[in-house]
């Protein structure tokens, strides 16, 4: 049997891991403000990168159709998360129809699973260039598409609970908003520990994995380097040969280090937002629930993608 999934003693409601948060209470301008500062620098950001890459499309990138992607996840997660929450806190109610209210939950969902499996994919290849090389010599374009339409393809499939979950309903006598519904009691408790899972705390492991080994791997090569420069008695250093210090290619360095950012902004921003939200569902009576700190913490999520695409231009030249 399904109940409706009532918070109203928090006067909030917020998304079974989506990233959307409600006060029902008059609309704050502070949080109108940080939203529109954040939709305007995502879509603007991701944009010009965009162009950025369509004007340098000749260019023999294997990077490029990584990052294309990423920033197009990031453009679903500015329209679909940032600018619905927006125009939520300026109406304080949910005036689209119910077809609406299932697409905007689906597709919010879809852009985070994206963003965070295309950031794995990315990773998984630099992975590969590094620790694996003969394996990403024989890799092909098409192998690189088919684990991009893969990492699509599961945030779609993953995403399908939203549409079953969420609806439009009346909470109040002629007053509606889009809100969950979850088998009780163990329901949302359920939903939310599976998306901070397989949303954040699976990936997280995964890139942190990828990122300890390239390091490790960074730091044998250029060991094994320097000593083998000593028993030459060379000069200590690769520079002069198009590489660097380390025997690593200043290209492919470059994109270790912009991924390696990428890497940890993310997790910087999306923590806090899981921790909170598994805090809340397993101790509701303990959990933050409200208050300034909450709502940045919630906001923070959402800075994620409007960081990525500066990020990407300051290495990608």
């Amino acid at each position: 049997m399904r109940a409706e999934f009532n918070q109203s003693h928090t006067q909030r409601e917020m998304s079974g891991g989506n990233g959307t948060l409600h006060t029902g209470n008059k609309p704050v301008p502070v949080k109108i403000a940080v939203l529109s500062f954040v939709f305007t620098l995502a879509t603007l950001g991701n944009c010009i990168f965009l162009c950025t890459l369509w004007l340098k499309r000749k260019r023999n990138s294997r990077t490029r159709l990584f990052l294309s992607h990423l920033c197009t996840a990031d453009l679903v997660v500015a329209f679909f998360q940032v600018l619905p929450q927006l125009v939520w806190e300026v109406t304080d109610r949910f005036l689209a129809p119910n077809a609406v209210c299932k697409a905007v939950r689906y597709l919010q969902v879809v852009g985070m699973f994206a963003s965070t499996y295309l950031l794995v994919v990315l990773t998984l290849d630099r992975y590969q260039a590094i620790c694996k090389p003969m394996m990403a010599i024989t890799k092909t374009s098409s192998q690189r598409r088919l684990a991009v339409g893969t990492a699509w393809g599961f945030s779609m499939i993953f995403s399908l609970p939203q549409i079953f979950i969420f609806s439009r309903q009346e909470v109040q006598p002629q007053i509606f908003e889009c809100w969950a519904t979850f088998i009780q009691p163990w329901g949302r408790k359920c939903y939310i520990t599976w998306t901070a899972l397989v949303i954040f705390v699976i990936p997280a492991v995964a890139l942190i994995t990828c990122q300890v080994r390239i390091c490790r791997t960074i730091y044998l090569t250029g060991r094994k380097n320097w000593k083998e420069r000593i028993a030459l008695t060379k000069v200590p250093t690769m520079v002069a040969q198009g590489g660097t210090a380390r025997g690593i290619p200043s290209t492919l360095l470059k994109t270790l280090k912009m991924t390696f950012l990428v890497v940890v902004v993310y997790i910087l921003c999306w923590a806090p937002f899981f921790i909170v939200q598994l805090w809340t569902v397993w101790d509701p009576t303990g959990g933050p629930t409200q208050g300034s700190s909450f709502t940045v913490i919630m906001l923070l999520a959402s800075l994620n993608s409007c960081t990525n695409p500066w990020i990407y231009m300051a290495y990608y030249r």
